[in-house]
């Protein structure tokens, strides 16, 4: 934790930041904690020059309070920070918060609590169940962590890179399973979840990990996705009535773990996510 302080300096990493809320969300909490946000905006696209690890360095040697880190640099801040990280982000392999203490650097991964937080608000004690995951980059660590400490019983993993999808399932143990997938029609059949864990569905990267219609009756769907929020896999999985956890739910509680981690002020939980429903687009 940064510790309190009146002025939060801090910004966001990433590649298509062009329609990010972040900074939205931060604002409208400061405001209402009486704080100053002064925060940048770092996007990595079309820049073939950008240095990430550079960048940190440069946020650390001007003072900033920390950074938030997204696609497609999670997993390389979690090795940049290396024995900073605590033992559940160093599992994790993934870090999407990276703070300036004054005696050090920390890292966090919001990603990984807030859906485990995200999950109690929407399915209280109910058990995830045997969920297919697309997806073994940054986000999809820190989910398929947060699915096994909520008691799931199975994770099948899939990735156009069969390698990422085959190490992430090694690192998390018998619970996780990779799939190639050409194996997807039969695998799917007999999941109680499905997890997009892929830019697939972003604004940038249009489509769907899931073929459409869904197929197989699982009873709940999670899109990490959040701009849109209505992807095309979030629409059918509302037609085929099935619970929706999107990926603007996470981003509440993302957002809320962000400002508490640099202000040191933890915002009344209801509150919080009150206020930051009013960033979630209109149609």
């Amino acid at each position: 934790m940064a510790g309190q302080t009146d002025i939060v300096r801090c910004g966001l990493i990433g590649e298509n930041l062009g329609r990010s809320r972040f900074a939205d969300g931060l604002q409208l909490l400061c405001h209402a904690h009486g704080l100053t946000l002064d925060f940048d905006l770092i996007d990595s696209a079309g820049r073939t020059d950008f240095d990430f690890e550079s960048t940190l360095e440069v946020c650390r040697d001007e003072g900033w309070t920390g950074v938030s880190v997204t696609h497609p640099f999670k997993r390389q801040s979690a090795l940049w920070l290396g024995d900073a990280l605590d033992s559940t982000v160093a599992r994790i392999g993934s870090c999407n918060l990276v703070i300036f203490e004054p005696d050090g650097l920390k890292g966090g991964n919001s990603d990984h609590t807030g859906f485990i937080s995200v999950w109690r608000e929407l399915e209280g004690d109910a058990l995830p169940g045997r969920v297919a995951m697309a997806g073994a980059g940054g986000v999809a660590r820190a989910l398929v962590y947060a699915l096994v400490d909520l008691g799931a019983s199975v994770v099948l993993i899939w990735d156009g890179k069969p390698d990422l999808a085959q190490d992430l399932a090694d690192a998390v143990g018998p619970v996780a399973h990779a799939v190639p997938m050409s194996a997807l029609p039969d695998v799917l059949h007999g999941m109680e979840g499905l997890v997009n864990a892929t830019p697939l569905g972003m604004d940038a990267y249009p489509g769907s990990a899931f073929l459409l219609p869904l197929q197989g009756r699982p009873g709940w769907v999670f899109d990490a996705v959040y701009t849109p929020v209505e992807t095309d896999f979030v629409t059918a999985a509302r037609a085929a009535g099935l619970n929706v956890i999107t990926g603007f739910d996470l981003f509440r509680h993302i957002l809320k773990r962000s400002f508490h981690a640099y202000s040191g002020t933890a915002p009344e939980q209801q509150m919080g996510l009150d206020l930051l429903e009013t960033l979630k687009p209109k149609d």
